[in-house]
């Protein structure tokens, strides 16, 4: 996410590094570059030097703190001003009415129906709503049958009406259908249009008058850059929408979008989608985002994803079992599914300050796994909970059972027991904080 921008401005703030004062020479000379990646990750030239003009009025004849360079000045400036570009604060769902309404809207291929059926996960299971998913796009052969995959998927029900082609009247029918039987969010997922197709934008503001949705998102492929906010102006000129959502950040994003829509429409990001599971949505932080685009990661984010996947009672377990020298592969195959389910590996390692930087080159795949897991499933039970059973033969007949050498099944069990010997030294208090902190007790950094 946004590699590309982070390495140009990591070397922007490079002109500064051995100087001990910020003067008009070296940070005309830093801002210059910055201003430069803004422009190449396709930023609007009028803000990106605003934007610059900005940190400039900031920056200029600030003396260096006793703890910092001024090269980490300017970050901080830097950080500072994105997140204020972005929008500053965390802009919240509107989830009031009974029940909630909310219209998707934007572009064919944007990924509204996918993010329909991730907004109504994100509402199912972390917000304990009952949601309404409702297939409005008459036009796109087999999107109705696209969504109820979806819903099937993630355990929503989804409402349509096949041979109707009005979708005022299927919106209307479904917030019926949600008022009689207990759903208490409708998400009304909508047909891909133009702005510049009259009749279609007629259209969907023709079902936004209807229905009166409590919450209008657009939804925008984060990978169409500058042409996403221009977009994004149509849109917002016909339905006064509430909030963006930036799709496919996942992708190869140069960021233009994600930076500098607020500033263009004045609504904020309120949802950023990150992949293709159900579970790639996160809500948009600007603080956070401003973190990740300078390299520094976004640590609380991580122990929130953490914390969905770990609870006390497991890191309990877990303890006693490190204590009693019990840990055994079933044990780590559990924690490897954990950390899956936390995102794809290339978001993750994104979101590890430093750690883009440092594995640059290093290609990180999804199923970084997919040995390990092949090698433990080959294993017998036994040899699982037992791992000290495992003898010559034994990991032979492990290799040729997962498809893989006997060097791999050593390197595993070399570093298992590396793992092992390691998480029982951290049988102290770091190892408790660490377990604390997987548990949840780290909630009041949200």
């Amino acid at each position: 996410m946004f590699d590309n921008l982070t390495d140009k401005l990591d070397k922007a703030f490079h002109i500064l590094k051995g100087h001990g004062k910020i003067t008009d020479v070296n940070v005309a000379d830093t801002l210059k570059e910055v201003r430069r990646a803004l422009l190449d990750a396709d930023v609007n030239f009028k803000i990106a030097k605003e934007f610059t003009n900005k940190v400039k009025e900031k920056a200029i004849g600030e003396n260096v703190l006793t703890n910092l360079q001024p090269g980490q000045l300017m970050v901080k400036i830097v950080k500072d001003e994105l997140t204020e570009l972005m929008g500053g604060d965390v802009a919240g769902v509107n989830l009031s009415g009974n029940p909630s309404v909310i219209l998707m809207s934007g572009l064919q291929g944007s990924g509204k129906t996918t993010f329909s059926g991730k907004l109504a996960n994100f509402l199912k299971t972390k917000k304990n709503k009952n949601p309404l998913l409702v297939a409005c796009d008459v036009y796109r052969p087999a999107a109705i049958n696209q969504l109820h995959v979806v819903g099937e998927q993630i355990g929503v029900e989804v409402y349509s009406e096949p041979e109707n082609k009005n979708p005022v009247e299927i919106a209307q029918n479904a917030i019926k259908h949600a008022k009689a039987n207990g759903f208490n969010v409708v998400i009304v997922d909508t047909a891909g249009r133009l702005a510049v197709d009259e009749e279609m934008m007629n259209e969907i503001a023709n079902v936004h008058k209807a229905i009166q949705p409590q919450e209008t998102l657009f939804v925008v492929d984060a990978m169409t850059g500058q042409d996403a906010v221009n977009t994004a102006k149509a849109f917002n000129d016909r339905l006064n929408f509430d909030g963006v959502v930036l799709t496919k950040l996942d992708g190869d994003t140069r960021g233009g979008a994600a930076i500098s829509i607020k500033s263009v429409v004045n609504k904020p990001i309120k949802f950023i989608g990150t992949g293709e599971k159900m579970e790639a949505i996160d809500v948009f932080y600007p603080s956070r985002m401003a973190d990740r685009i300078l390299g520094m990661g976004d640590v609380v984010s991580l122990v929130e994803r953490a914390q969905e996947q770990y609870n006390e009672e497991e890191a309990r377990k877990l303890q006693k079992k490190i204590a009693k020298n019990e840990f055994g592969f079933d044990d780590f195959l559990t924690q490897i599914q954990q950390i899956k389910k936390m995102g794809n590996m290339k978001d993750l390692v994104g979101m590890i300050p430093g750690a883009n930087k440092a594995l640059k080159d290093v290609e990180i795949e999804d199923d970084a796994f997919k040995h390990i897991e092949a090698i433990i499933h080959s294993m017998t039970p036994e040899e699982r909970s037992k791992p000290a059973i495992i003898d010559g033969k034994r990991k032979t007949r492990i290799a040729k059972g997962s498809g893989t050498k006997v060097e791999q099944v050593n390197q595993l069990m070399k570093q298992f027991d590396q793992m092992s010997k390691m998480m029982k030294m951290m049988q102290g208090g770091a190892g408790k904080n660490l377990m604390r902190m997987m548990g949840g007790g780290m909630k009041g950094m949200r």
